[in-house]
């Protein structure tokens, strides 16, 4: 295999073959701090997807291993998140309980179906549909979700029974109903974690604002006997490293699966290459490669469900970290997957007295910052389209659940591609006095108009699904004009493709307008089209000389053919 195919296929081959010594300090800093903030973290969202605590630190292991070696980003740092937490959540607490065997067994073989789903993705080279997906859609999403996520752990934050569900009018009703019973310790326990996650924050960005707020929530706790005032607690938290087995497979809970599998596999791919991309664009030492993302993030689910670990993907928070602490390479990530295993090995007995409010305290913090109030006023001003697609979103995935939400998403997103592409922009050109330029006669002013001649433009491609809008707005243009109509001069520079129904549709349309006097020059032809064009015989149809590489050649030669005629009018006349 020659090296660029090995640095396709194992990309890990690039940092690790030429590996540099001055490297490894900001691999060591940033998989340390990684790994440190990584610790309380993936036991909180554990807890938020409803698994026990210890399963957060599994997934925090060899994920991070395989991604390091597979992915194409060197300072992404995989491990769970917020939102695939609730989504497993959701999904999963459909069919079982949360926290049951079951419920486990399940979320470990959605991890395994979102890593072959990702995997299939990235190797039939199928990245580009997460493009279904647009930006206001999973704003809305993610905005409407991190409430729903926040408000899930007010029954942690506050000590009380409040049943599970994905409907915020539901939680708070619930907790408003039991408002008496709100156990004032937790309350002031959790909304101190909060001022302490958000104070270290501001104070310095490399310092785990989390373990600060854990360490001081166990020493709180232990200190002050809390757990035996109603303080509810971690407890046990087993020891050791995961082991490997197969997840459970069956085909009536793969069925279950699939739809929440599939969302998984689009929404954590979203999030890890967007803020994989962001960060990219601050390095110039490599490249990210979609398709290997997909390929890499799902190597990682993969192998990380033969060791009991739930989905995975990049976080933004910890990514951030990861590389303002210094991360050049993939190292820094097993630097942080070695930190977890040892502490799987020796320091869970000191989570014992750990109160499940600073856990929710975490959670809270972490994805209230998801809640995009910049994207909704900014869309609001420039794009109102785009704010009322943000804006069904949310509301739908607030109202009707995160499934329906982000599947009401989807379809708002393909439609209005559907949409766009059967009803594209089109426009009638003008030209700009004493030169030989046109544009749009609606977005110009002092354009001027060539008495005869109508030159329209186009801008997509042109097939079966917007030809009767083609001609609707060509015939609607030759009727509103004033003048007779002698020319029609067609600028297909935007024209990037042509199908069969479409040259068919030129044919018999071309045929129409010359029976009404009206002869059709095109201008601009891009390559693809030219050889539709070329091998459907429309040159031949409609006179190569009636094919011009620009507008104002094709009005030259229109206005010479005018004034030859009416010389050999004028002569005859004699």
């Amino acid at each position: 295999m020659k090296k660029a195919g090995l640095k396709r296929f194992l990309p890990f081959t690039d940092w690790l073959f030429n590996y540099q010594k001055a490297n490894l300090s900001g691999d060591i800093s940033a998989g340390l701090t990684v790994g440190v903030m990584l610790i309380p973290q993936g036991m909180a969202y554990s807890m938020l997807a409803g698994l026990p605590p210890i399963y957060g630190l599994y997934a925090s292991i060899t994920p991070l291993i395989i991604y390091a070696l597979f992915g194409t980003s060197r300072q992404l740092a995989v491990g769970p998140v917020a939102m695939v937490a609730l989504l497993i959540a959701a999904g999963v607490g459909e069919l079982t309980p949360t926290g049951s065997s079951e419920f486990i067994a399940l979320a470990i073989l959605l991890a395994l179906m979102v890593g072959v789903f990702q995997l299939l993705l990235g190797l039939l080279r199928l990245g580009f549909l997460v493009n279904f997906l647009s930006h206001p859609v999973v704003s809305g999403f993610t905005s409407a979700a991190a409430l729903i996520i926040g408000f899930s752990q007010l029954k942690h934050l506050l000590g009380i029974d409040i049943p599970r569900s994905n409907f915020i009018h539901e939680i708070l009703a619930d907790a408003f109903a039991h408002w008496n019973e709100i156990h004032l310790i937790t309350l002031f326990i959790g909304l101190g974690g909060m001022i302490t996650i958000i104070f270290v924050k501001r104070f310095s960005k490399l310092i785990p604002g989390p373990l600060v707020a854990v360490i001081i929530g166990i020493l709180i706790v232990f200190l002050a006997g809390f757990d035996q005032a109603g303080v509810k607690i971690v407890q046990e938290v087993p020891s050791g490293l995961p082991s490997l087995s197969m997840p459970s497979i069956s085909m009536e809970a793969i069925k279950s699966l699939l739809p929440i599998a599939l969302v998984i596999s689009l929404i954590g791919f979203m999030e890890s290459i967007a803020v994989a991309k962001a960060i990219q664009a601050k390095h110039r030492d490599y490249e990210i490669d979609s398709n290997q993302e997909l390929i890499g993030l799902g190597l990682a689910n993969i192998f990380g469900s033969l060791f009991q670990s739930f989905p995975t993907t990049g976080g933004f928070s910890r990514t951030a970290v990861n590389d303002q602490a210094g991360a050049k390479t993939g190292l820094a990530s097993i630097i942080s997957a070695v930190l977890i295993g040892l502490t799987l090995l020796f320091l869970t007995p000191l989570f014992y007295y750990l109160p499940k409010a600073i856990l929710a305290s975490i959670i809270m913090v972490a994805v209230f910052g998801l809640i995009d109030f910049k994207e909704a006023k900014h869309l609001w001003i420039s794009d109102k389209k785009d704010f009322f697609m943000l804006l069904a979103t949310f509301v739908s995935t607030l109202l009707l659940g995160i499934e329906e939400g982000i599947g009401i998403g989807v379809l708002l997103s393909s439609t209005w591609v559907i949409y766009r592409s059967a009803y594209p922009h089109f426009a009638e050109l003008g030209n700009i006095p004493d030169t030989n330029f046109f544009r749009n006669l609606k977005r110009f002013n002092g354009l001027k108009r060539i008495d005869g001649v109508a030159i329209l433009r186009f801008d997509a491609q042109l097939y079966f699904a917007n030809l009767n809008y083609f001609k609707e707005k060509v015939n609607d243009t030759i009727s509103r004009r004033t003048d007779k109509i002698e020319l029609l001069v067609l600028d297909f520079a935007a024209v990037n493709e042509i199908d069969s129904s479409a040259l068919h549709m030129l044919e018999l349309f071309y045929t129409e307008l010359k029976e009404r006097g009206i002869d059709v020059k095109i201008t601009s032809l891009r390559g693809p089209v030219r050889d539709k064009f070329e091998k459907s015989k429309l040159f031949d149809l409609f006179g190569r000389e009636n094919f011009y590489l620009q507008i104002s050649e094709a009005i030259y030669h229109y206005q010479n053919k005018q004034r030859s005629l009416a010389k050999d009018y004028a002569t005859e006349s004699r």
